[in-house]
């Protein structure tokens, strides 16, 4: 049984934690403006494991989004380390570091950042194209993760002439169409209305349940993050709660009120 927030919004049932795939060690951003210097994040330890889903909340400037970048290789941090399978990604030379980003994180923003003179499905063949894959073999990928999206009936749609709500589907399936361990997703719901946003919550929990992929989702939609099995609390550049639930919370619960 999924325990259930004070509103009522049933959490995602776990499943036992996997491996350790990333573990981020006393991390640090810093920004130099002139002659001030802005601390973004501030001495940040996390651990991500094979199949978690994750959400991060926190108030506007707590350095949510800053620390996805840094996680997904899109900004490097001033000091500390990012240990991907035991690996130190920070210290990769950068032409190893872009082939890594393309072929092991995926990234979804709340913008969908659709290329809009392609269509659906050169959009989601695009990570393969660059990865070097031949046509073939990026066409059926693409095709099948568009599939799973349920956009199999739109692929020859550019952007212009989809919804908002299939933008984003795209979006996703361009994200895993590589097969990326790790999924980082800042706001995917932050653009869409309420019904498009519980389908594309919809849509990221089944992924993870068929494809076990490693989430990561930055969101001020509390609705999602009161389903996620795991939720970090963050403010002023740190991780200040982190919390997770097992399903024996529930029988405990239950207890409790019966006493």
């Amino acid at each position: 049984m999924a325990r259930s927030d004070p509103e009522g919004t049933p959490a995602a049932a776990p499943r036992p934690a996997g491996p350790e795939l990333v573990r981020v060690v006393r991390m640090t951003k810093h920004f130099v403006m002139g002659a001030q210097r802005l601390d973004v994040l501030k001495e940040v330890d996390l651990t991500l494991r094979v199949g978690e889903m994750v959400t991060i909340i926190g108030a506007s400037g707590a350095g949510k989004s800053t620390l996805l970048h840094c996680l997904g290789t899109l900004d490097l941090p001033s000091t500390g380390q990012i240990l991907f399978d035991g690996i130190d990604i920070v210290e990769l030379p950068p032409p190893e570091l872009a082939r890594f980003r393309n072929r092991t994180i995926g990234f979804v923003f709340q913008f969908h950042h659709l290329l809009p003179e392609f269509s659906a499905l050169e959009n989601v063949m695009m990570p393969a194209l660059v990865a070097r894959m031949p046509m073939r073999d990026a066409r059926g990928r693409a095709e099948a993760m568009l599939e799973a999206v349920g956009m199999a009936h739109r692929l020859r749609h550019r952007p212009g002439e989809l919804s908002g709500g299939e933008q984003q589907r795209v979006a996703i399936a361009r994200a895993l169409v590589m097969q990326p361990k790790l999924l980082l997703a800042d706001e995917p719901t932050g653009n869409l209305d309420t019904r498009t946003s519980e389908e594309v919550h919809a849509l990221l929990f089944r992924l993870n349940e068929e494809h076990r992929t490693t989430m990561l989702v930055v969101t001020h939609n509390m609705d999602l993050a009161r389903q996620m099995p795991r939720k970090i609390r963050m403010a002023d550049g740190r991780l200040i709660g982190d919390t997770t639930w097992e399903p024996a919370d529930d029988a405990a619960e239950r207890d409790g009120a019966r006493a």
